[in-house]
Protein backbone atom coordinates (compact mmCIF):
# COMPACT_ATOMS: atom_id res chain seq x y z
CA UNK A 1 0.00 0.00 0.00
CA UNK A 2 0.61 3.72 -0.85
CA UNK A 3 1.39 6.25 2.16
CA UNK A 4 -0.80 8.67 0.49
CA UNK A 5 -4.07 9.14 1.42
CA UNK A 6 -6.58 9.04 -1.74
CA UNK A 7 -10.04 9.76 -1.58
CA UNK A 8 -12.50 6.95 -2.80
CA UNK A 9 -16.45 7.38 -2.38
CA UNK A 10 -18.18 4.69 -1.71
CA UNK A 11 -22.35 4.78 -2.59
CA UNK A 12 -23.89 2.44 -0.53
CA UNK A 13 -27.59 2.36 -0.37
CA UNK A 14 -29.71 0.15 1.44
CA UNK A 15 -33.46 -0.17 1.84
CA UNK A 16 -33.69 2.24 4.41
CA UNK A 17 -31.50 4.89 3.22
CA UNK A 18 -28.19 5.79 1.56
CA UNK A 19 -25.03 7.38 1.92
CA UNK A 20 -22.34 8.99 -0.31
CA UNK A 21 -19.11 8.09 2.28
CA UNK A 22 -15.60 9.51 1.64
CA UNK A 23 -12.65 6.55 2.34
CA UNK A 24 -8.70 7.42 2.79
CA UNK A 25 -6.21 5.03 3.64
CA UNK A 26 -3.08 6.12 4.86
CA UNK A 27 -0.76 2.56 4.49
CA UNK A 28 -1.82 1.50 7.88
CA UNK A 29 -5.63 2.07 8.84
CA UNK A 30 -8.43 3.36 6.60
CA UNK A 31 -11.08 6.18 8.16
CA UNK A 32 -14.33 6.80 6.53
CA UNK A 33 -16.39 10.33 6.55
CA UNK A 34 -19.98 10.12 5.76
CA UNK A 35 -20.47 13.28 3.72
CA UNK A 36 -24.56 13.19 2.86
CA UNK A 37 -27.37 10.87 4.12
CA UNK A 38 -30.37 10.51 2.20
CA UNK A 39 -33.82 8.64 2.15
CA UNK A 40 -34.11 5.42 -0.41
CA UNK A 41 -37.42 6.51 -1.62
CA UNK A 42 -39.63 4.72 -2.81
CA UNK A 43 -43.62 5.09 -4.24
CA UNK A 44 -46.83 4.17 -4.95
CA UNK A 45 -48.38 4.17 -8.43
CA UNK A 46 -51.50 2.68 -10.18
CA UNK A 47 -49.76 -0.74 -10.64
CA UNK A 48 -47.97 -0.89 -7.23
CA UNK A 49 -44.76 -0.03 -5.33
CA UNK A 50 -41.68 1.48 -6.67
CA UNK A 51 -38.56 2.60 -6.63
CA UNK A 52 -37.77 6.00 -7.09
CA UNK A 53 -34.70 5.74 -8.71
CA UNK A 54 -34.10 8.98 -10.28
CA UNK A 55 -34.43 10.74 -7.06
CA UNK A 56 -32.27 8.35 -5.30
CA UNK A 57 -29.97 9.24 -8.45
CA UNK A 58 -30.14 12.23 -7.90
CA UNK A 59 -28.93 12.40 -4.11
CA UNK A 60 -26.19 10.30 -5.42
CA UNK A 61 -25.17 13.13 -7.83
CA UNK A 62 -25.06 15.84 -5.17
CA UNK A 63 -23.77 13.57 -2.97
CA UNK A 64 -20.63 12.88 -5.11
CA UNK A 65 -20.68 17.06 -5.41
CA UNK A 66 -20.12 17.27 -1.74
CA UNK A 67 -17.78 14.63 -1.86
CA UNK A 68 -15.63 16.04 -4.37
CA UNK A 69 -15.56 20.12 -2.50
CA UNK A 70 -14.43 17.55 0.63
CA UNK A 71 -11.48 16.20 -1.14
CA UNK A 72 -10.81 17.07 -4.40
CA UNK A 73 -10.05 14.68 -7.10
CA UNK A 74 -11.57 11.27 -6.17
CA UNK A 75 -9.50 8.21 -7.14
CA UNK A 76 -12.76 6.18 -7.92
CA UNK A 77 -16.61 5.65 -7.28
CA UNK A 78 -18.28 2.67 -6.19
CA UNK A 79 -21.65 1.79 -5.80
CA UNK A 80 -23.57 -1.28 -3.67
CA UNK A 81 -26.95 -1.68 -3.00
CA UNK A 82 -29.79 -4.57 -1.43
CA UNK A 83 -30.45 -7.12 -4.01
CA UNK A 84 -32.88 -8.27 -6.24
CA UNK A 85 -34.55 -5.65 -7.61
CA UNK A 86 -33.94 -4.82 -11.39
CA UNK A 87 -34.81 -2.75 -14.55
CA UNK A 88 -35.35 -4.26 -18.18
CA UNK A 89 -33.33 -2.30 -20.87
CA UNK A 90 -34.02 -1.90 -24.47
CA UNK A 91 -31.13 -2.10 -27.23
CA UNK A 92 -30.07 1.74 -26.30
CA UNK A 93 -29.89 1.16 -22.26
CA UNK A 94 -33.14 2.96 -21.88
CA UNK A 95 -35.16 1.70 -18.79
CA UNK A 96 -38.83 0.12 -19.48
CA UNK A 97 -40.58 1.29 -16.97
CA UNK A 98 -39.56 2.35 -13.19
CA UNK A 99 -38.29 -0.70 -10.99
CA UNK A 100 -40.37 -1.99 -8.71
CA UNK A 101 -39.54 -2.45 -5.25
CA UNK A 102 -39.19 -6.41 -3.50
CA UNK A 103 -41.93 -5.47 -1.29
CA UNK A 104 -44.61 -4.53 -3.63
CA UNK A 105 -47.45 -7.42 -3.05
CA UNK A 106 -46.92 -8.78 -6.95
CA UNK A 107 -45.01 -12.23 -6.21
CA UNK A 108 -48.33 -14.26 -5.06
CA UNK A 109 -47.94 -17.44 -4.02
CA UNK A 110 -50.09 -18.02 -7.80
CA UNK A 111 -46.71 -16.82 -8.90
CA UNK A 112 -44.75 -19.39 -7.12
CA UNK A 113 -46.59 -22.31 -7.93
CA UNK A 114 -46.39 -21.16 -11.78
CA UNK A 115 -42.39 -20.85 -11.46
CA UNK A 116 -42.04 -24.32 -9.91
CA UNK A 117 -45.06 -25.73 -12.15
CA UNK A 118 -42.24 -25.13 -14.93
CA UNK A 119 -38.85 -25.68 -13.28
CA UNK A 120 -39.56 -27.61 -9.68
CA UNK A 121 -38.21 -26.23 -6.67
CA UNK A 122 -35.86 -28.71 -6.16
CA UNK A 123 -34.02 -28.27 -9.59
CA UNK A 124 -34.11 -24.33 -9.40
CA UNK A 125 -32.31 -25.24 -5.89
CA UNK A 126 -29.98 -27.55 -7.09
CA UNK A 127 -29.13 -25.09 -10.21
CA UNK A 128 -29.09 -21.20 -8.30
CA UNK A 129 -28.47 -22.61 -4.84
CA UNK A 130 -30.96 -19.86 -4.21
CA UNK A 131 -32.93 -19.43 -0.81
CA UNK A 132 -36.63 -19.68 -2.12
CA UNK A 133 -38.21 -15.90 -0.64
CA UNK A 134 -41.18 -14.39 -2.87
CA UNK A 135 -38.87 -11.11 -3.38
CA UNK A 136 -36.71 -12.74 -5.48
CA UNK A 137 -35.70 -11.51 -8.90
CA UNK A 138 -37.12 -14.90 -10.45
CA UNK A 139 -40.08 -14.31 -8.85
CA UNK A 140 -40.41 -10.56 -9.62
CA UNK A 141 -40.04 -11.14 -13.95
CA UNK A 142 -42.42 -14.23 -13.11
CA UNK A 143 -44.73 -11.83 -11.79
CA UNK A 144 -43.85 -9.40 -14.68
CA UNK A 145 -44.37 -11.76 -17.29
CA UNK A 146 -46.38 -11.36 -20.03
CA UNK A 147 -45.35 -7.69 -20.57
CA UNK A 148 -44.25 -5.08 -23.12
CA UNK A 149 -40.91 -4.49 -21.47
CA UNK A 150 -40.66 -8.29 -22.22
CA UNK A 151 -41.02 -7.79 -25.51
CA UNK A 152 -38.35 -5.17 -25.55
CA UNK A 153 -36.02 -6.26 -23.46
CA UNK A 154 -32.39 -6.15 -24.50
CA UNK A 155 -30.62 -6.51 -21.04
CA UNK A 156 -31.00 -6.39 -17.58
CA UNK A 157 -29.99 -4.51 -14.93
CA UNK A 158 -30.28 -4.58 -11.14
CA UNK A 159 -30.23 -2.12 -9.34
CA UNK A 160 -26.00 -1.02 -8.76
CA UNK A 161 -25.80 -2.05 -12.72
CA UNK A 162 -28.05 0.49 -13.64
CA UNK A 163 -26.63 2.84 -11.49
CA UNK A 164 -23.56 2.62 -12.30
CA UNK A 165 -24.82 2.69 -16.54
CA UNK A 166 -26.29 6.16 -15.61
CA UNK A 167 -23.22 7.45 -13.73
CA UNK A 168 -20.80 6.13 -16.58
CA UNK A 169 -22.78 5.27 -20.06
CA UNK A 170 -21.46 1.45 -19.58
CA UNK A 171 -23.27 -1.52 -18.28
CA UNK A 172 -22.02 -4.79 -16.85
CA UNK A 173 -23.55 -7.13 -14.68
CA UNK A 174 -21.55 -7.25 -11.79
CA UNK A 175 -21.35 -10.64 -9.94
CA UNK A 176 -22.13 -10.54 -6.56
CA UNK A 177 -25.59 -9.09 -7.06
CA UNK A 178 -26.63 -10.95 -10.17
CA UNK A 179 -26.37 -13.90 -8.01
CA UNK A 180 -29.55 -12.67 -5.84
CA UNK A 181 -31.58 -13.20 -9.10
CA UNK A 182 -32.00 -16.82 -8.44
CA UNK A 183 -31.29 -17.37 -12.40
CA UNK A 184 -27.19 -17.43 -11.95
CA UNK A 185 -25.56 -21.02 -11.81
CA UNK A 186 -24.74 -21.68 -8.65
CA UNK A 187 -20.74 -20.81 -7.89
CA UNK A 188 -20.85 -19.70 -11.57
CA UNK A 189 -20.43 -16.27 -12.99
CA UNK A 190 -22.94 -17.86 -16.09
CA UNK A 191 -26.73 -17.09 -16.53
CA UNK A 192 -28.75 -20.50 -16.37
CA UNK A 193 -30.02 -20.08 -19.58
CA UNK A 194 -32.19 -23.37 -20.09
CA UNK A 195 -33.50 -22.30 -16.94
CA UNK A 196 -34.55 -19.14 -17.89
CA UNK A 197 -36.13 -20.44 -21.44
CA UNK A 198 -38.17 -23.08 -19.61
CA UNK A 199 -39.48 -20.56 -17.51
CA UNK A 200 -40.90 -18.85 -20.53
CA UNK A 201 -38.55 -15.54 -19.70
CA UNK A 202 -36.78 -13.79 -22.16
CA UNK A 203 -33.34 -14.96 -23.14
CA UNK A 204 -31.68 -11.87 -24.50
CA UNK A 205 -31.43 -9.86 -21.10
CA UNK A 206 -29.29 -12.55 -20.37
CA UNK A 207 -27.27 -12.69 -22.81
CA UNK A 208 -24.49 -10.29 -21.87
CA UNK A 209 -21.93 -11.68 -19.43
CA UNK A 210 -21.55 -12.04 -15.76
CA UNK A 211 -18.55 -9.49 -13.98
CA UNK A 212 -16.85 -9.97 -11.14
CA UNK A 213 -15.64 -6.93 -9.32
CA UNK A 214 -12.50 -5.20 -9.20
CA UNK A 215 -12.60 -3.55 -12.86
CA UNK A 216 -12.98 -0.43 -14.48
CA UNK A 217 -16.52 0.78 -15.48
CA UNK A 218 -15.28 4.14 -17.20
CA UNK A 219 -14.87 7.70 -16.19
CA UNK A 220 -18.34 9.42 -14.48
CA UNK A 221 -20.11 11.25 -17.38
CA UNK A 222 -19.20 14.76 -18.06
CA UNK A 223 -22.91 14.91 -18.63
CA UNK A 224 -23.24 15.26 -15.08
CA UNK A 225 -20.76 18.15 -14.21
CA UNK A 226 -23.71 20.17 -13.12
CA UNK A 227 -24.90 18.38 -10.37
CA UNK A 228 -22.18 16.41 -9.63
CA UNK A 229 -19.36 19.03 -9.16
CA UNK A 230 -15.56 18.14 -8.97
CA UNK A 231 -16.53 14.27 -8.88
CA UNK A 232 -17.32 14.31 -12.75
CA UNK A 233 -14.88 12.20 -14.65
CA UNK A 234 -13.21 10.17 -11.69
CA UNK A 235 -13.53 6.43 -12.08
CA UNK A 236 -16.19 4.49 -11.58
CA UNK A 237 -15.52 0.96 -10.28
CA UNK A 238 -17.24 -1.98 -10.34
CA UNK A 239 -17.63 -3.36 -6.77
CA UNK A 240 -19.61 -5.89 -4.86
CA UNK A 241 -22.75 -4.34 -6.74
CA UNK A 242 -24.91 -6.67 -2.98
CA UNK A 243 -24.10 -4.52 0.07
CA UNK A 244 -23.67 -8.21 2.14
CA UNK A 245 -20.97 -8.90 -0.25
CA UNK A 246 -19.19 -5.52 0.65
CA UNK A 247 -20.14 -6.05 4.35
CA UNK A 248 -18.72 -9.89 4.70
CA UNK A 249 -15.69 -8.34 2.57
CA UNK A 250 -15.03 -5.70 5.32
CA UNK A 251 -15.69 -8.46 8.19
CA UNK A 252 -12.99 -8.49 10.42
CA UNK A 253 -12.39 -12.41 10.70
CA UNK A 254 -9.71 -13.41 11.98
CA UNK A 255 -10.47 -17.35 12.87
CA UNK A 256 -11.92 -20.30 10.95
CA UNK A 257 -14.67 -21.06 13.00
CA UNK A 258 -15.83 -17.60 12.71
CA UNK A 259 -19.79 -16.58 11.44
CA UNK A 260 -20.69 -13.18 9.83
CA UNK A 261 -24.15 -11.51 10.71
CA UNK A 262 -24.59 -8.71 8.18
CA UNK A 263 -27.12 -6.83 10.71
CA UNK A 264 -29.21 -4.08 9.62
CA UNK A 265 -33.12 -3.70 7.75
CA UNK A 266 -32.56 -7.46 6.75
CA UNK A 267 -30.27 -9.95 8.82
CA UNK A 268 -27.94 -12.08 6.68
CA UNK A 269 -25.67 -14.45 8.77
CA UNK A 270 -23.86 -17.15 7.53
CA UNK A 271 -20.50 -18.72 7.02
CA UNK A 272 -17.51 -18.41 4.22
CA UNK A 273 -17.51 -21.32 2.40
CA UNK A 274 -15.27 -22.65 -1.08
CA UNK A 275 -18.12 -24.41 -2.77
CA UNK A 276 -21.71 -24.00 -2.80
CA UNK A 277 -23.44 -26.28 -0.65
CA UNK A 278 -26.85 -27.80 -3.12
CA UNK A 279 -27.65 -30.77 -0.68
CA UNK A 280 -30.73 -31.99 0.35
CA UNK A 281 -30.21 -30.32 3.92
CA UNK A 282 -29.41 -27.22 2.72
CA UNK A 283 -32.20 -26.83 0.92
CA UNK A 284 -35.05 -27.98 3.42
CA UNK A 285 -33.08 -25.89 5.64
CA UNK A 286 -33.57 -22.77 2.79
CA UNK A 287 -29.93 -21.69 2.60
CA UNK A 288 -28.53 -18.98 0.08
CA UNK A 289 -25.58 -19.61 -1.62
CA UNK A 290 -24.50 -15.91 -2.76
CA UNK A 291 -20.81 -15.41 -4.62
CA UNK A 292 -19.17 -13.06 -2.63
CA UNK A 293 -15.31 -11.70 -3.33
CA UNK A 294 -12.60 -14.15 -4.72
CA UNK A 295 -15.29 -16.65 -6.11
CA UNK A 296 -15.77 -17.19 -2.29
CA UNK A 297 -19.63 -17.95 -1.61
CA UNK A 298 -21.67 -16.80 0.81
CA UNK A 299 -24.13 -19.71 2.83
CA UNK A 300 -25.84 -17.72 4.06
CA UNK A 301 -29.85 -17.19 5.55
CA UNK A 302 -32.11 -13.80 5.12
CA UNK A 303 -34.02 -13.47 8.45
CA UNK A 304 -36.46 -10.46 8.34
CA UNK A 305 -34.23 -8.06 10.80
CA UNK A 306 -34.70 -4.58 12.02
CA UNK A 307 -36.99 -4.02 9.20
CA UNK A 308 -39.71 -5.32 12.08
CA UNK A 309 -38.33 -2.58 14.44
CA UNK A 310 -37.91 0.29 11.46
CA UNK A 311 -41.45 -0.54 10.34
CA UNK A 312 -43.05 -0.41 13.81
CA UNK A 313 -41.39 2.75 14.82
CA UNK A 314 -43.23 4.06 11.60
CA UNK A 315 -46.13 2.83 12.47
CA UNK A 316 -46.40 4.78 16.02
CA UNK A 317 -45.12 8.23 14.45
CA UNK A 318 -48.06 7.83 12.56
CA UNK A 319 -50.30 7.63 15.24
CA UNK A 320 -48.45 10.11 17.22
CA UNK A 321 -45.73 8.35 19.30
CA UNK A 322 -42.25 9.94 18.49
CA UNK A 323 -39.23 7.73 19.38
CA UNK A 324 -35.94 7.51 18.38
CA UNK A 325 -33.94 3.98 17.82
CA UNK A 326 -31.94 5.03 21.51
CA UNK A 327 -35.34 4.94 23.36
CA UNK A 328 -37.07 1.85 21.63
CA UNK A 329 -33.86 -0.30 23.19
CA UNK A 330 -34.36 1.60 26.14
CA UNK A 331 -37.75 0.70 26.49
CA UNK A 332 -37.17 -2.69 25.71
CA UNK A 333 -34.29 -3.36 28.25
CA UNK A 334 -36.73 -2.39 31.07
CA UNK A 335 -39.54 -5.02 29.58
CA UNK A 336 -40.18 -7.99 31.44
CA UNK A 337 -37.64 -10.52 29.89
CA UNK A 338 -40.08 -13.52 29.48
CA UNK A 339 -41.98 -11.45 26.50
CA UNK A 340 -43.86 -13.13 24.08
CA UNK A 341 -41.98 -14.92 20.93
CA UNK A 342 -42.72 -15.37 16.92
CA UNK A 343 -41.34 -16.20 13.69
CA UNK A 344 -39.31 -13.06 12.37
CA UNK A 345 -39.43 -14.89 8.98
CA UNK A 346 -43.65 -15.05 9.10
CA UNK A 347 -44.46 -14.31 5.21
CA UNK A 348 -47.19 -11.92 6.64
CA UNK A 349 -44.60 -9.89 8.10
CA UNK A 350 -43.24 -9.30 4.78
CA UNK A 351 -44.72 -6.25 2.91
CA UNK A 352 -45.29 -4.13 6.13
CA UNK A 353 -48.56 -2.08 7.52
CA UNK A 354 -49.75 -2.28 10.83
CA UNK A 355 -46.21 -4.02 12.41
CA UNK A 356 -47.41 -3.82 15.73
CA UNK A 357 -50.70 -5.60 14.89
CA UNK A 358 -49.53 -8.05 12.74
CA UNK A 359 -47.10 -9.05 15.47
CA UNK A 360 -49.59 -8.86 18.14
CA UNK A 361 -51.83 -11.18 15.81
CA UNK A 362 -48.53 -13.75 15.16
CA UNK A 363 -48.45 -13.94 18.92
CA UNK A 364 -51.93 -14.63 19.83
CA UNK A 365 -52.15 -16.96 16.76
CA UNK A 366 -49.61 -19.12 18.49
CA UNK A 367 -51.28 -19.34 22.04
CA UNK A 368 -49.11 -16.50 23.29
CA UNK A 369 -50.28 -12.82 25.07
CA UNK A 370 -50.24 -9.93 22.49
CA UNK A 371 -46.94 -7.62 23.25
CA UNK A 372 -48.42 -4.95 25.75
CA UNK A 373 -46.92 -1.35 24.93
CA UNK A 374 -43.88 -0.09 22.57
CA UNK A 375 -40.87 -1.49 25.27
CA UNK A 376 -42.45 -5.10 25.53
CA UNK A 377 -43.21 -5.32 21.08
CA UNK A 378 -39.67 -4.17 21.04
CA UNK A 379 -38.05 -6.54 23.02
CA UNK A 380 -40.06 -9.49 21.69
CA UNK A 381 -38.49 -8.56 18.26
CA UNK A 382 -35.07 -8.84 19.31
CA UNK A 383 -35.19 -11.74 21.67
CA UNK A 384 -37.30 -13.47 18.59
CA UNK A 385 -34.50 -12.63 16.15
CA UNK A 386 -31.44 -13.59 18.88
CA UNK A 387 -33.16 -16.98 18.81
CA UNK A 388 -33.57 -17.10 14.86
CA UNK A 389 -29.96 -16.51 14.91
CA UNK A 390 -29.84 -20.01 16.80
CA UNK A 391 -31.73 -21.60 14.79
CA UNK A 392 -29.58 -20.86 11.42
CA UNK A 393 -26.41 -21.34 12.96
CA UNK A 394 -27.27 -24.83 14.14
CA UNK A 395 -28.56 -25.62 10.61
CA UNK A 396 -25.69 -23.56 8.99
CA UNK A 397 -23.22 -26.37 11.25
CA UNK A 398 -25.33 -29.09 10.24
CA UNK A 399 -24.82 -28.49 6.48
CA UNK A 400 -21.40 -28.02 6.96
CA UNK A 401 -19.63 -29.99 9.87
CA UNK A 402 -18.00 -26.81 11.38
CA UNK A 403 -18.09 -25.74 14.84
CA UNK A 404 -19.06 -21.94 15.16
CA UNK A 405 -17.05 -20.38 17.69
CA UNK A 406 -17.85 -16.78 17.30
CA UNK A 407 -20.43 -14.53 15.93
CA UNK A 408 -18.76 -11.23 13.74
CA UNK A 409 -21.62 -8.85 14.18
CA UNK A 410 -21.78 -5.84 11.43
CA UNK A 411 -23.55 -3.35 10.17
CA UNK A 412 -25.83 -0.47 11.90
CA UNK A 413 -27.43 -2.77 13.66
CA UNK A 414 -24.46 -3.22 16.21
CA UNK A 415 -25.92 0.13 17.05
CA UNK A 416 -28.18 -2.08 19.19
CA UNK A 417 -26.28 -3.25 22.22
CA UNK A 418 -29.25 -5.11 23.23
CA UNK A 419 -29.50 -7.05 20.03
CA UNK A 420 -26.07 -7.78 20.26
CA UNK A 421 -26.18 -9.24 24.17
CA UNK A 422 -29.56 -11.43 23.54
CA UNK A 423 -27.75 -12.69 20.52
CA UNK A 424 -24.57 -13.69 22.75
CA UNK A 425 -27.28 -14.88 25.45
CA UNK A 426 -29.07 -16.63 23.40
CA UNK A 427 -26.62 -18.29 21.07
CA UNK A 428 -23.91 -18.66 23.95
CA UNK A 429 -21.26 -17.43 21.63
CA UNK A 430 -19.12 -14.32 21.55
CA UNK A 431 -20.56 -11.54 19.53
CA UNK A 432 -17.80 -8.92 18.29
CA UNK A 433 -19.96 -6.23 17.28
CA UNK A 434 -18.44 -3.77 14.28
CA UNK A 435 -17.81 -1.93 12.17
CA UNK A 436 -21.04 -0.68 11.53
CA UNK A 437 -20.14 0.90 8.41
CA UNK A 438 -18.96 -2.39 7.10
CA UNK A 439 -21.18 -2.24 3.57
CA UNK A 440 -18.91 1.12 2.70
CA UNK A 441 -16.02 -0.73 4.03
CA UNK A 442 -16.14 -2.98 1.50
CA UNK A 443 -17.15 -1.18 -0.99
CA UNK A 444 -13.94 1.12 -0.47
CA UNK A 445 -11.79 -1.68 0.28
CA UNK A 446 -12.75 -2.91 -3.21
CA UNK A 447 -11.87 0.10 -5.08
CA UNK A 448 -8.61 0.49 -3.26
CA UNK A 449 -7.56 -3.21 -4.46
CA UNK A 450 -8.53 -2.19 -7.78
CA UNK A 451 -6.03 0.81 -7.42
CA UNK A 452 -3.11 -1.81 -6.21
CA UNK A 453 -3.76 0.23 -2.44
CA UNK A 454 -4.46 -3.31 -0.96
CA UNK A 455 -4.00 -6.50 -1.37
CA UNK A 456 -5.65 -10.13 -0.84
CA UNK A 457 -9.10 -10.35 1.53
CA UNK A 458 -7.08 -11.31 4.21
CA UNK A 459 -5.08 -7.75 4.47
CA UNK A 460 -8.47 -5.96 3.80
CA UNK A 461 -9.78 -7.58 6.66
CA UNK A 462 -6.80 -6.72 9.01
CA UNK A 463 -6.83 -3.64 7.55
CA UNK A 464 -10.64 -3.12 9.42
CA UNK A 465 -9.80 -5.06 12.30
CA UNK A 466 -7.13 -2.13 12.76
CA UNK A 467 -9.23 0.29 12.14
CA UNK A 468 -12.58 0.01 13.87
CA UNK A 469 -13.32 -0.26 16.95
CA UNK A 470 -15.03 -3.84 17.83
CA UNK A 471 -17.28 -4.44 21.39
CA UNK A 472 -16.88 -7.96 22.17
CA UNK A 473 -20.54 -9.35 24.07
CA UNK A 474 -20.16 -12.31 25.79
CA UNK A 475 -23.30 -14.55 26.92
CA UNK A 476 -23.93 -13.51 30.75
CA UNK A 477 -25.43 -16.92 31.65
CA UNK A 478 -22.92 -19.80 31.92
CA UNK A 479 -24.60 -21.42 29.33
CA UNK A 480 -27.17 -21.32 26.71
CA UNK A 481 -30.63 -19.86 27.38
CA UNK A 482 -32.34 -23.00 26.47
CA UNK A 483 -35.58 -22.01 28.26
CA UNK A 484 -36.43 -19.16 25.57
CA UNK A 485 -35.10 -20.73 22.61
CA UNK A 486 -37.22 -24.39 23.15
CA UNK A 487 -40.36 -21.76 23.67
CA UNK A 488 -39.42 -19.99 20.65
CA UNK A 489 -39.15 -23.81 18.87
CA UNK A 490 -42.49 -24.88 20.66
CA UNK A 491 -44.44 -21.75 19.18
CA UNK A 492 -43.14 -21.46 15.68
CA UNK A 493 -42.73 -24.85 15.14
CA UNK A 494 -39.61 -24.73 13.94
CA UNK A 495 -36.77 -27.17 14.66
CA UNK A 496 -33.47 -28.18 13.67
CA UNK A 497 -34.33 -31.68 11.93
CA UNK A 498 -38.27 -31.50 10.72
CA UNK A 499 -38.20 -30.88 7.02
CA UNK A 500 -41.49 -29.97 7.08
CA UNK A 501 -40.78 -26.81 9.07
CA UNK A 502 -36.91 -26.37 8.01
CA UNK A 503 -37.96 -23.60 4.94
CA UNK A 504 -39.23 -21.29 7.22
Amino acid sequence: MTSEARAIAAIDLGAESGRVVLGRLDGESISLEVVCRFESESLYLHDGRHWNLPGIFTSMLNGLAMAGRSAGQLAGVGIDTWGVDYALLDEHGRMLGLPYHYRDARTSHAVLARTFDAVPQSELYERTGMQTMPINTVFQLMAERPGLGFEAASRIALVPDLLGLWLSGELVNESTIASTTGLLEAGKTTWATDLIQRLGLPSAPFAGAVTDPGVALGPLLKVHADAAGRAAGAPVWVVPGHDTACAFAAAPIDRPDAAILSSGTWSLLGLEVDEACLGSDAAAFNLTNERGVDGRIRLLRNVMGLWLLQECRREWSLNGQEYDYEQLQQLAAAAPADVSLFDPDDEALLRGGGMPALISAACVAAGQPAPAGAGATVRSILVSLACKYRLVLERLQLVTGRRVGVINAVGGGVRNALLCQLTADLTGLPVLAGPEEATALGNVLMQARALGEVGALSEMRELVARSSTITRYEPLRGNRDDETYQRFLTVTGRSLESPAHAAA
